[in-house]
Order: structure tokens, then C-alpha cells, then sequence
């Protein structure tokens, strides 16, 4: 794998980057061949906190995963272990869901690791709950106070400008997203 490694508010060392790199390269052997397209880690301190995004864009997948906690290095272990399950739930959903020879399965490498994904409890992607509710038009900012106002993390809403259905989001630093489709 390639990496585009980066720091906000934190210089990135030598030995910061050679630990991101041998612990990632531990994913390489749930693949046939090493992912063409860069992998992109992103490491940040605020507030203490110190933080690591990684996004490795696949072929019909987007793995990504983030963490943070008081020391870097833990926080890169966290995230490369989390990757880790999302490759396992990916494979094993993949191993029993697409049989054809041409679909996402031939990202993942058969071998033992299929053994590991067995022992990890799946999880349940069942439906609990059902709501349907008309989408009123109006711009970003009306969406935002509307989120705020019902006390939601997220918020669908029917873009006036574009005339298309978004989504506004809290961030985890307090500032706002917005989901638009292509």
C-alpha cells in the first residue's frame, strides 16, 4: 500500500510515520494484491486528544476508520484493530452474499483469516424501526436550526437550492457537515 500521511496541528516524525506504516501494513495480508489507490491517515491533536482518520478506498468499498485518545500510538493501534473488524465483516458478508467470480470477493484473500471471522459474532443489520415523514424545502442554515431545534446529530432535508434530498450533520469538533448526493 501507498500512504499519504499527514498531521493537523502535529508535526509528523519519522518514527510516527514508520509506526503508521508497519502497523497498516499488517492489513496487506487480507488482500490478493496491495490496494492500488493511496491510503489516506490524517493525524490531528485537539485539546489534548490525539486523533487518527484512515480512509483506504477500494473497489466498490470505502474502508475508513477513526480514533482518538491520549496518546498517538494507541490511537493507531485502536484504528488499524478497527479496520481490521471491517475487513473481516466485509469478507465474511461478502463470502455470503456474492458468489459470482466477478463481484467485490475478489478483494479479500482466502485463507485462515476466514477462521478468525467466524469466531466474531456478526453483527445484526435488521431493521428495528421505520420512519417516514414528508421533506420540506428550504437552504442549509433552516436544516441546521432545524436539527438543533429536535436535538438530532444528523438531519434529511429537501435542499432549495439544488432541489435535492441532503444531509446536514454535527460534527465531532461542533461544526457542521452537509451529505450531498452526485
Amino acid at each position: 500500500m501507498k500512504y499519504n500521511i499527514r498531521g493537523q496541528n502535529v508535526p509528523v516524525t519519522d518514527a510516527m510515520r514508520d509506526y503508521v506504516e508497519k502497523k497498516l501494513n499488517r492489513l496487506d495480508k487480507y488482500f490478493d494484491a496491495p490496494p492500488a489507490a493511496d491510503t489516506s491517515v490524517t493525524m490531528t491533536v485537539h485539546k489534548g486528544r490525539h486523533g487518527i482518520e484512515v480512509t483506504i478506498p477500494l473497489p466498490g468499498v470505502l474502508l475508513r476508520a477513526e480514533e482518538k485518545s491520549p496518546d498517538m500510538y494507541a490511537s493507531v493501534d485502536a484504528v488499524v484493530d478497527k479496520l481490521e473488524r471491517q475487513i473481516r465483516k466485509h469478507k465474511t458478508k461478502v463470502n455470503r452474499k456474492f458468489r459470482q467470480a466477478e463481484s467485490i470477493k475478489t478483494l479479500f484473500r482466502e485463507d485462515d483469516t476466514a477462521s478468525v471471522a467466524v469466531q466474531e459474532p456478526e453483527e445484526d443489520l435488521e431493521v428495528v424501526r421505520m420512519k417516514r415523514f414528508k421533506l420540506k424545502p428550504m437552504d442549509v442554515e433552516e436544516a441546521i436550526l432545524q436539527m438543533d431545534m429536535v436535538g438530532h446529530s444528523f438531519f434529511v432535508f429537501h435542499n432549495s437550492e439544488t432541489k435535492e434530498v441532503n444531509v446536514v450533520y454535527r460534527r465531532d469538533d461542533g461544526r457542521y457537515g452537509l451529505i450531498e448526493q452526485e
